[in-house]
């Protein structure tokens, strides 16, 4: 009779766990399928600063690596809506008086850069937004960073890198000694354009040049206008490509002042007008989804079975803001 009741306490424990289960995965499935116009609601994490200061708060937001809109993101699906996310949530925060930007970035996308420099410069005109340069804010980055209203960086800081790039690959000798053909059919003379299989015609060497020169105009001229630089000066000196280190580009005018972390923050409490702040940043709100993932990541072993080959973060046929280099190449 034991025995029984012993076999139907765990079958009843079992049970239990398995309802317990499935209400999780209704729920998670739920928070997941919200309207896509409802908003993001973000929660809050105290990272320094006066923690008995709540009604006056600095918000740090992090920009780092690769600017893409197709790189997964913390909050959303990518780096580009994260930032978005962020700021709008800073903005119109009453509370938050003030914004610092932390930025890690050789660069990126060429549309991923600008959006993130307007939202930061739509910020800017409501609450000031210091940036804040680390390791390095290049190319893309720096294109992001001089929408802020001061842009400091550190002595060891690399920035820079203004100009545009867009690379192709031509396997037509390989092709030829593997004995493979390319046919290719087409509506127009420009719509195989960037073709890896047969040489640029000296005319399609043009087309791709001039869009070239048309982003690389726009980023010019957005950092002369930011910077107050004259746009002929800047294309024949600073704007080739090349990168500055923090002392450089504080003497050439691309950055306001040298400093660390804690002289970002305090710059950003005298151009808020506030003696002091409680300094947070927004973390995801919690979800039973993630939780599940968590799991899953711990009971899934991380085996390599073979070296994983590096990814070149370039498509090819694709403009970028970007420094290559970052990258070990070039």
């Amino acid at each position: 009779m034991n025995k029984k009741g012993g076999c139907f306490s765990v079958f009843l424990i079992l049970v239990l766990c398995f309802s317990l289960l499935l209400n999780l995965i209704f729920i998670s499935i739920l928070q997941t399928k919200k309207a896509p116009s409802a908003p993001l609601a973000l929660e809050e994490e105290f990272v320094g600063g006066d923690f008995a200061m709540k009604d006056v708060k600095i918000a740090l937001i992090h920009l780092r690596g690769l600017i893409s809109q197709d790189e997964g993101g913390t909050f959303t699906q990518n780096t580009v809506e994260d930032m978005k996310v962020q700021l709008k949530a800073a903005r119109e925060d009453k509370k938050v008086k003030g914004i610092i930007i932390a930025i890690n970035s050789p660069g990126g996308e060429v549309n991923a850069s600008d959006v993130i420099y307007h939202e930061i410069r739509l910020t800017r005109n409501v609450k000031p937004v210091v940036i804040y340069m680390e390791s390095m804010a290049a190319s893309g980055g720096y294109y992001s960073a001089v929408g802020g209203t001061y842009l400091m960086a550190n002595d060891l800081t690399i920035t820079g890198s203004i100009g545009v790039i867009m690379e192709s690959f031509l396997v037509k000798d390989l092709m030829e000694k593997v004995g493979i053909k390319a046919l290719t059919f087409k509506s127009g003379k420009m719509k195989d354009l960037l073709n890896p299989t047969r040489e640029m015609t000296p005319e399609e060497q043009a087309f791709v040049q001039g869009l070239i020169d048309e982003t690389y105009n726009k980023f010019v001229s957005i950092v002369a206008k930011e910077r107050h630089m004259d746009i002929n000066k800047l294309k024949n000196n600073l704007a080739d490509g090349r990168i500055f280190m923090g002392q450089d580009a504080l003497k050439n005018g691309l950055i306001d002042g040298l400093g660390y972390f804690e002289d970002a923050f305090n710059k950003c409490k005298e151009l808020s007008k506030v003696p002091s702040a409680r300094l947070i940043r927004y973390v995801p709100p919690f979800k039973f989804s993630n939780l599940f993932r968590l799991f899953s990541k711990e009971m899934i072993p991380n085996i390599k079975l073979s070296p994983q080959p590096f990814q070149w973060p370039i498509s090819s046929g694709h403009l970028y803001y970007l420094y290559p280099q970052a990258f070990g190449l070039n």
